[in-house]
């Protein structure tokens, strides 16, 4: 299957984490708050510099402010400057170590370094500090899920579900690793409750559309897929992918081809785009199709969820 939409849903932005007033040894300057804010609010739109200003300035009205502290260390972290990051970070931990927000921007930090056993460890300290911290419990499954631990991933995203059950991510990975779990129907019954709290989530409604293919319900998948197809970016990439697949097991190999190409043209080294461009050549008796399925299997290897769909739909 595609890397979507684990690519899509849990690498979590370094803007995201949550601010909150954090306690602090003296009352926070109102206007220490206020220029934290607006860094936030600078960083989200993309501007580094200005954040990192409005930063900077409010830790001059008061140098042991938690937030600004952590924030700063994103912009470095966004920045590429790994050393100074983890001086924020850490500065911030020994601060006040009961905040959830320090913790999380370690581990992501560590992420971004390659250190995923480090980064487990972050995030776990930010969850024994906050439970309901949920972009640690969501980097966390992820590093579990992409590390094969598909039962730990499991427990994760079902606590997710739990705390967050508005993050279509939790959903999603709980869907995911049931279905690498084999079990099908435990899947559609965290579907049917995905679809009651986050309906309107991107990455439900593909697991919705998924399962109308599956049931032959052509018509509900193939617009559920355009219309997420729409979307742009990696969500787009996943939906064409598996729009191609739809399309496949209608038996149409042409719009199947073209449905690979818009996926592939976002990203080249697309899985799932690459299985079904394999599949609509093997059809047509192409003599590239040995060397298409050969690449599609190293873009995703042991995974048979792609295959198990394709014969849950040739079956019917």
């Amino acid at each position: 299957m595609s890397r979507t939409p684990f690519s899509v849903l849990l690498v979590l932005s370094l803007a995201s984490i949550v601010v909150f007033g954090c306690a602090s040894a003296a009352p926070l300057p109102p206007r220490a708050v206020e220029l934290n804010q607006s860094g936030v609010e600078a960083l989200q739109s993309g501007d580094l510099e200005k954040a990192s200003a409005r930063f900077a300035l409010a830790l001059e009205f008061h140098p042991r402010f938690v937030d600004a502290l952590v924030n700063l260390g994103l912009v470095e972290l966004q920045r590429g400057s790994f050393r100074e990051a983890r001086k924020r970070l850490e500065k911030a931990v020994a601060v006040n170590r009961h905040v959830a927000q320090p913790h999380h921007g370690l581990g992501v930090l560590s992420e971004r370094e390659g250190d995923t056993v480090r980064a487990t460890k972050h995030y776990r300290a930010a969850l024994e500090v906050d439970p309901g911290f949920a972009p640690s419990r969501a980097n966390l499954a992820r590093i579990h899920f992409v590390e094969g631990r598909l039962d730990h991933a499991r427990e994760q995203f079902l606590r997710l579900t739990e705390v967050a059950p508005e993050v279509g991510a939790g959903w999603a990975g709980l869907i995911e690793s049931m279905q690498r779990l084999g079990r099908q129907q435990e899947a559609d019954d965290a579907l049917d409750r995905a679809l009651l709290a986050a309906p309107d989530e991107p990455e439900v409604r593909l697991y919705a559309a998924r399962r109308a293919m599956r049931s032959g319900q052509w018509a509900e998948a193939d617009r559920g897929l355009e219309e997420l197809a729409g979307a742009g970016g990696a969500l787009a990439r996943s939906a064409w992918g598996w729009l191609g697949v739809s399309k496949l097991m209608q038996g149409a190999r042409d719009q199947a081809r073209q449905c690979a190409e818009r996926a592939m043209a976002i990203d080249r080294d697309d899985a799932l785009a690459t299985y079904v461009m394999a599949m609509t050549v093997a059809g047509q008796r192409d003599p590239n199709s040995a060397a298409w399925m050969d690449r599609a299997s190293r873009l995703a290897p042991g995974n048979s969820v792609v295959s198990w769909e394709l014969a849950a739909g040739r079956s019917r």
